[in-house]
């Protein structure tokens, strides 16, 4: 996935999630179930993005804990009041060493004090194979963090396969 694809689509996932978040600080919605409103990103769904999908409803953010490379114990809810474009992914799997490059440049440009760009390798991934990689393709930007039992990945999508990405934006400040 190109740098542009990526921005375009964390421009138009970081937009959707601004309108749920608005409508839910204004009180709309409170006595209905919530639902998003896609219409206006889903033609985002074609080329590299035809996978692309949006939740029907505001989610929760999982509380299951993941590692940092020193092995701490690490949440979602530490990255408090930011938008989070988190990156499942294995050094063994092509396509994630594929686009870890283009995660790295988007954190670059992007990151900052409301958006960061985390990956977190799940399953098996020594931490010398994920450095040698980070080295190897020049990686400076990205956390190295770790789901060994990926447990953390299949309560967020109960999916098995990678890269997955998604949007959230934690609590906010």
């Amino acid at each position: 996935m190109t740098l542009f694809r990526v921005a375009v689509v964390c421009g138009g996932a970081i937009a959707l999630l601004f309108a749920v978040y608005a409508t839910f600080q204004l009180g709309a919605n409170q006595q209905s179930e919530a639902t998003v409103d896609t219409s206006h990103v889903s033609a985002l769904r074609k080329g590299d993005m035809k996978k692309l999908i949006f939740a029907s409803q505001p989610q929760n953010v999982v509380t299951l804990p993941f590692l940092d490379e020193n092995q701490s114990i690490k949440f979602f809810t530490d990255y408090n009041g930011k938008y989070l474009l988190v990156n499942f992914w294995a050094t063994w799997c092509a396509p994630c060493r594929k686009e870890m490059p283009s995660l790295n440049k988007l954190q670059t440009k992007f990151g900052g004090d409301n958006f960061k760009v985390i990956t977190i390798a799940t399953g098996h991934n020594p931490i010398p194979a994920i450095k040698n990689f980070f080295k190897k393709e020049d990686i400076t930007e990205l956390p190295i963090l770790l789901d060994p039992k990926q447990d953390l990945v299949k309560k967020c999508l109960s999916l098995a396969y990678r890269p997955l990405s998604f949007l959230i934006l934690t609590a906010v400040k």
